[in-house]
C-alpha cells in the first residue's frame, strides 16, 4: 500500500505530502484545484511518460516520490530479477530535470521506465476517464474474463503451446525460404561442385606441381649444370676427388705427428663423405630429370585449371577451394535431401498445431465456464448501484490463435429495459460507465493482487442511494485493500478514514495546489460546502454531521 506521497515542483504543485490511511481515503476539492494533477504524479511513480512543460518553476528540478509497504505482496523474485534491492518499505522516486532529462528510482537505485512500469502494475490501480475507453477494448475485456475465470494455469499451458508451435513454424518457414533460393541454385551449385570434384584437390599438391613444373621447364639447363659440376668432381688431372686423394695423404703423414693433426684427418675424411655424396646425389637428380614435354603439358594444363578455379571462386590456395567444395556438397546435399527435410518439419509443426488447438480449446472452455457467474455478479452489483433494467451477455469469436489464445471476447450491455445489449463502446453513456466500470473493479479487487486502488470521479453521473451503495462497496474493498477516492459527492466523501483537501492558493504571484488533511470541524465544514455550497446554512452543517456520523 501507499504509505507516504510527497510531489514538488510539478504542474500547479510547489510543494504537497500525504500519507493515506491503509482503508478508505477520500480526496475532494474545487474544479481545478489538482486532483487530477496529483493523479498526473501519481502515474509517473507508475512509469508514465515525463513532460518538461509539467514543472511548476521551469528552473527547478521536478521530484516525486512514493513510498510503498510491500512485504505481503510477493514481489522478491522480480527484485532478483532486475537485481534491486528488496526491502519491505520500497521507495520510488521520478525525477525531471529542466533539461527535460527524466530519471526513475527503485529504493535509490536507477531503473528503466518498462521495469518501473512493471513494478507499478503490482502496486496501483487508477480508476479514470481512461479506464472508460479500455473497458471498449477487447483486449481488455478478455484479460477480465482470464482475471475472473483465474485460468493461469491454462493460459500458461496454451502459452508454452504456442511458444512450442510458434518455434516449428518458422523453422518451417526458413527451410522453406531457403529451399526457393537453393532450387533456383541448384543446377549451378551442383556444376561447380561437379568442376571441383573432378580434380580431385589435393592440399599441398599446388606447390609440388609448380616445383615439379620449373624443373620441367628448366630441365635441358638443369642437367647441363649439373654435368658441369660433376666434370669438377670426377676429373682425373684437376677434379676434387683427385685433389681430396692428395690431401688425404698429406693428412695420413701429418697424423703421425699427434692427435692435433689426427683430429684434422678426421676432420678431412667427413669433407670427403660429404663430397662423394654429393656427387652421389647429384648423378641420381640427373637420372630421374629428363626433358618430357608431354608430362610438361600435363602440369601446366592442371595448374591452369587450379588457378582458373581460384581466380572464379576469389580464393588464393587449394585450401580455400577445397572449403568452397565442402559448402557446395552440404548445399547440394540439403537439396538432395530438401523435400524430406521439409516433410519432416512440416509433421512437426502439424503435431504442435494440433497440440496448441488442444490447449486453446482448454482455455476457451475455462473462459466460457466463467461466462454466467461473471455477468451474473456484475449485475447483481449493477442493481444495487441503481441499474434495474441492466442486462449483459458476452459474445465468443474464435480467431487464429494468437499469443492470448483462440478467442475474442466482446462484452455486450444494456441499461435499458427491452434495448438488446451492444458493444459497450456503442451504448453505455459516462455515469453508466462508471457504475459498470466500478462494479467490474470491486469483482476484481480479489482476483488480481492490487494493494491500492484509486477512483477518480467514479462517482460522476451518480448521487443518492445509489451513491451511499457505491460508497459501501469502496468501504468493503477497503477491508483488503488500500483505496483512494477521489469524489465531488458528500455522501461518499463522509465515508473515508480519512479526508484530504485539495485547494488553490492565490496569496502570492503564481496560483499554487496545495492540500491538507481535514479534521473535526473543518471537515464537517467541507462536506456542508459540498452539500450547500460556498455558504452552507446550519441545515447543511447537521447534514454533514450526520453523514459524518457525528
Amino acid at each position: 500500500m501507499l504509505k507516504n506521497l510527497t510531489i514538488s515542483n510539478y504542474a500547479l504543485i510547489e510543494s504537497l505530502e500525504m500519507e493515506p490511511d491503509k482503508t478508505l481515503n477520500m480526496i475532494t476539492g474545487e474544479t481545478g484545484a489538482g486532483k487530477s494533477i496529483m493523479l498526473g504524479a501519481v502515474g509517473l511513480l507508475l512509469g508514465n511518460r515525463a513532460d518538461v512543460r509539467s514543472l511548476f518553476d521551469e528552473n527547478k528540478k521536478c521530484i516525486i516520490e512514493g513510498q510503498f509497504y510491500i512485504q505481503e505482496y510477493g514481489l522478491q523474485t522480480f527484485f532478483e530479477s532486475e537485481d534491486l534491492d528488496f526491502d519491505p518499505l520500497c521507495i520510488i522516486r521520478r525525477e525531471i530535470a529542466p533539461s527535460g532529462k527524466s530519471r526513475a528510482f527503485i529504493n535509490d537505485t536507477p531503473v528503466r521506465l518498462e521495469t518501473l512500469k512493471v513494478l507499478g502494475k503490482s502496486l496501483m490501480d487508477i480508476h479514470s476517464q481512461h479506464d472508460t475507453l479500455l473497458l471498449g477494448a477487447t483486449e481488455y475485456q478478455l484479460d477480465l474474463i482470464d482475471a475472473f475465470a483465474e485460468d493461469q494455469t491454462e493460459k500458461k499451458a496454451y502459452a508454452e503451446a504456442y511458444k512450442t508451435f510458434t518455434k516449428s513454424k518458422k523453422a518451417f518457414e526458413k527451410i522453406s525460404a531457403e529451399a526457393v533460393e537453393l532450387r533456383k541454385e541448384a543446377d549451378f551449385n551442383k556444376f561447380q561442385l561437379e568442376e571441383l570434384s573432378e580434380l580431385k584437390l589435393q592440399k599441398e599438391e599446388q606447390q609440388l606441381l609448380e616445383e615439379e613444373q620449373d624443373i620441367l621447364e628448366n630441365a635441358e639447363e638443369i642437367k647441363s649444370k649439373i654435368y658441369d659440376a660433376l666434370t669438377q668432381f670426377n676429373s682425373e688431372e684437376a677434379g676434387l676427388f683427385t685433389l681430396s686423394s692428395q690431401l688425404q695423404t698429406y693428412f695420413n703423414q701429418l697424423s703421425k705427428f699427434g692427435s692435433r693433426f689426427d683430429d684434422l684427418k678426421e676432420r678431412f675424411q667427413s669433407v670427403v663423405i660429404e663430397l662423394n655424396d654429393i656427387a652421389a646425389t647429384m648423378e641420381d637428380e640427373d637420372q630421374k630429370i629428363e626433358v618430357d614435354f608431354e608430362k610438361l603439358d600435363t602440369i601446366r594444363d592442371r595448374l591452369s585449371k587450379i588457378y582458373h578455379l581460384q581466380k572464379k571462386h576469389g580464393v588464393d590456395d587449394i585450401a580455400g577451394l577445397l572449403e568452397i567444395e565442402s559448402a557446395l556438397a552440404d548445399k547440394v546435399f540439403q537439396i538432395e535431401n530438401l523435400d524430406d527435410q521439409l516433410e519432416s518439419l512440416h509433421e512437426q509443426m502439424d503435431k504442435d498445431k494440433r497440440a496448441l488447438i488442444k490447449a486453446g480449446e482448454v482455455l476457451t472452455a475455462k473462459r466460457k465456464a466463467a461466462f454466467d457467474p461473471f455477468g451474473k455478479r456484475i449485475i447483481e452489483l449493477l442493481r444495487h448501484l441503481g441499474m434495474e433494467n441492466a442486462s449483459l451477455q458476452f459474445a465468443l469469436s474464435s480467431v487464429t490463435p494468437g499469443p492470448t489464445g483462440m478467442d475474442e471476447v466482446e462484452i455486450l450491455f444494456s441499461a435499458n429495459k427491452g434495448v438488446k445489449p451492444q458493444p459497450i463502446r456503442q451504448v453505455a453513456s459516462g455515469g453508466e460507465f462508471s457504475r459498470l466500470m466500478f462494479a467490474i473493479k470491486y469483482i476484481m479487487a480479489d482476483k488480481i493482487a492490487m494493494p491500492t486502488l484509486i477512483f477518480d470521479e467514479i462517482d460522476t453521473g451518480i448521487s443518492g442511494e445509489v451513491a451511499l451503495q457505491m460508497v459501501k462497496m469502496m468501504q468493503n474493498i477497503s477491508k483488503n485493500h488500500q483505496v483512494i477516492c477521489i469524489s465531488h459527492l458528500p455522501q461518499v466523501a463522509a465515508r473515508g478514514e480519512k479526508h484530504y483537501f485539495v485547494y488553490k492558493d492565490n496569496s502570492s504571484s503564481k496560483t499554487i495546489s496545495k492540500i491538507r488533511q481535514l479534521h473535526g470541524d473543518d471537515r464537517i465544514q467541507e462536506i456542508a460546502k459540498m452539500i450547500a455550497g460556498s455558504n452552507p446554512s446550519m441545515a447543511a452543517f447537521e447534514n454533514a454531521r450526520e453523514l459524518l456520523g457525528q
